[in-house]
């Protein structure tokens, strides 16, 4: 900011920043809500974003479109300042936390693709050849969910 400039002009009002990142305003309001994103209020109430809120709330919408849940999301934005936008190192840092998380799911994501393209179009005419299939519930001892979908470590 220069010095002697207005700090409010470089600030967004909530529909400003929801138009600019492509949300609803009351979208805005539940980030905030789940203390994602922070605002200050008017003399009127009225809330006002600093312009770094767009790149969190970016990143907040990629992390949701991967499936990600919010608690996960805040828990990784916990570290970072709330009054300034975080540096170059900070989202590094962040980056790096993530990686083994966005490797470990994209890599289930191409197994089903894989498995789900051969069960769909094998054609099998025996269960005995399908790798779906879970006669006595086997797939029990790996854990919870689609286990036949989950990359195999063997």
């Amino acid at each position: 900011m220069i010095d002697g400039a207005d700090p409010e002009a470089d600030e967004l009002t909530i529909g400003e920043a929801a138009d600019r990142i492509g949300v609803a305003a009351s979208a805005m309001r539940f980030y905030e809500s789940k203390g994602l994103i922070s605002s200050r209020r008017t003399d009127g109430g009225q809330r006002r974003y600093a312009r770094d809120v767009l790149r969190r709330v970016a990143f907040i919408r990629a992390a949701q479109s991967v499936g990600l849940s919010l608690e996960e999301i805040q828990s990784s934005l916990e570290p970072l300042p709330v009054d300034r936008a975080p540096t170059k190192e900070e989202w590094e840092h962040l980056a790096a936390d993530w990686r083994p998380r966005l490797e470990a799911q994209i890599a289930t994501l191409e197994a089903m693709r894989d498995r789900l393209a051969a069960c769909i179009g094998c054609g099998c005419q025996t269960l005995d050849a399908c790798q779906v299939f879970n006669p006595g519930d086997k797939a029990a001892e790996r854990g919870p969910g689609a286990q036949y979908f989950v990359l195999d470590d063997d």
